[in-house]
């Protein structure tokens, strides 16, 4: 994926320096330790193996907080489509390990919500960033 094609789709796409699994445990580490629900984590590797079919490991964790999202649902109820917040993380042929997450400012902009709700999302970028970091 590019760089302009991330921009317009709304995905950030950062290089994550540990294991699909390690990454997705340190997230959801520091996820906890603010009270942030985890309401998922989907193994894609696993449930493809189940099927008899192989695939390179990616897993996805559905996280968020009412407190945060409520807002977004009730300025505009089809912001429900974009939350809980998603982050994926899967490792690529050449075993880079990325992680990815839309954009806070691409779902205010999709549902027409007031700019001043980016921040609801915004949070939880340092604790993305952090759990993608060496």
């Amino acid at each position: 994926m590019n760089a302009s094609r991330e921009l317009e789709s709304g995905i950030r796409k950062i290089p994550a320096h540990h294991s699909v699994a390690e990454t997705l445990d340190r997230l959801t580490a520091l996820l906890n330790e603010r009270g942030v629900a985890i309401f998922a984590r989907l193994d894609f590797q696993a449930d493809a193996a189940k099927n008899g079919l192989s695939m390179r490991p990616e897993q996805q964790l559905i996280f968020g907080n009412p407190k945060a999202g409520t807002p977004l649902m009730v300025a505009n109820p089809a912001a429900a489509l974009d939350l809980p917040l998603r982050a994926i993380c899967w490792q690529e042929e050449d075993s880079r390990t990325w992680l990815a997450y839309n954009d806070p400012v691409y779902v205010i902009e999709r549902h027409g919500l007031p700019d001043t709700l980016a921040k609801n999302l915004a949070a939880v970028i340092p604790l993305l960033e952090k759990a993608a970091a060496e």
